[in-house]
């Protein structure tokens, strides 16, 4: 097989391990695709579910249909979940007490990282009300961190990047911003009044509530890397099928950010994505439906994502973003983000020229 039909074929897979619905048929699709895997392709399924952070909620089944099986194959997929069980573990352990150590500075939540439990995210982020040279004081005093090398787009979105040792995460530190540029401060002002203590495992963190997650992640995906991950897709579909999001709550508070198109748009793509593997598509309101800007049919697997369009489509997103922070007459905010367009362009040169963009975007 081709790499391009190979890395369908896990997409495909993984896709329906995580989405297909429950029954028989899901189970045999399963088998159908599986049974054909070597070593090298189980491999690169893993290296997908990894890069997806999806290995604890894909791969249960994908050790059952196995192990009914009775294929070899089985003990290396429940190894790979091992492994992963304690590199969460570790990461947790080490999570809690910088947690309650940022929080004598101000209130400390843990964004995005949590949103996939029991997966975790390939960093650890945080935001907090602190202000930045107590955050960097108390990481370098009390966990003798070392600061990572600060880009221009990280001084802009006013974040800082913390190598603990022991830790193979970075911890990363979000101060009073959020967005690629720190344009958004409308949807911090609630952010830590809202959040809820939420247990995961053996520990406590506090959390965004669903409505706060949702629009953090719309920023991250629609208006940052322009890609979803498969676990972003799942989060969203849990979320929605839970019957308890605020759509009214939703819709105000990402209006007055101009960030509503943008998730309206998320949401969709999100829904005719999951409609391919369950047969139906998620119970979204009119409001949603009626806003967003494009769906499903516009997204490409590409690299391990599921690619957003930039132009015209993200484009479009971003103009909304920066007429609406200008009319609600955050010049400040509307400056920065003014900037996105040159910080892209410069950090595609880099890239282009040195195969590396981090010392800007």
């Amino acid at each position: 097989m081709t790499n391009a039909t190979n890395s369908t074929s896990d997409l495909t897979l993984l896709s329906t391990l995580l989405l297909g619905a429950a029954g028989n048929d899901r189970l045999e699709r399963i088998r159908l695709i599986a049974s054909n895997y070597n070593d090298a392709d189980l491999v690169r399924l893993w290296t997908l579910a990894m890069s997806n952070h999806v290995i604890l909620r894909g791969f249960p089944d994908l050790h059952r249909v196995l192990a009914a099986k009775g294929s070899d194959h089985a003990e290396w997929v429940e190894n790979a979940m091992a492994t992963e069980r304690a590199r969460i573990q570790h990461a947790l352990n080490c999570l809690v007490p910088i947690c309650q150590a940022l929080e004598e500075a101000g209130d400390v939540i843990v964004i995005k990282s949590l949103d996939h439990w029991p997966d975790l995210g390939s960093d650890l982020d945080l935001y907090t009300t602190a202000v930045g040279p107590d955050v960097v004081a108390i990481m370098s005093q009390r966990f003798q961190a070392r600061l990572a090398e600060r880009s221009w787009g990280d001084k802009l979105a006013h974040k800082w990047n913390f190598v603990v040792p022991g830790l193979p995460e970075l911890i990363e530190v979000h101060v009073g911003r959020l967005g690629q540029t720190g344009e958004q401060v409308a949807i911090t002002n609630s952010l830590a009044s809202r959040a809820r203590p939420v247990q995961f495992g053996k520990h406590t963190f506090r959390v965004p509530r669903p409505e706060d997650r949702i629009i953090i992640s719309t920023l991250q995906r629609m208006y940052r890397h322009f890609y979803l991950r498969l676990c972003d897709v799942v989060q969203i579909a849990r979320l929605v099928d839970s019957d308890s999001l605020d759509y009214d709550y939703l819709r105000s508070l990402a209006r007055s950010a101009g960030l509503w198109e943008g998730l309206a748009t998320y949401l969709a793509i999100v829904g005719d994505y999951v409609e391919k593997f369950r047969g139906e598509n998620l119970a979204l309101p009119y409001s949603v439906t009626n806003a967003a800007k494009f769906g499903g049919d516009n997204i490409r697997f590409k690299q391990q994502f599921l690619r957003i369009p930039i132009f015209p489509q993200a484009a479009g997103l971003y103009a909304k973003e920066w007429m609406k922070l200008l009319s609600n007459g955050e010049l400040q905010n509307t400056l920065r983000l003014s900037l996105l367009p040159g910080l892209a362009v410069a950090a595609a040169v880099a890239f282009k020229m040195t195969g590396n963009d981090k010392g800007i975007w």
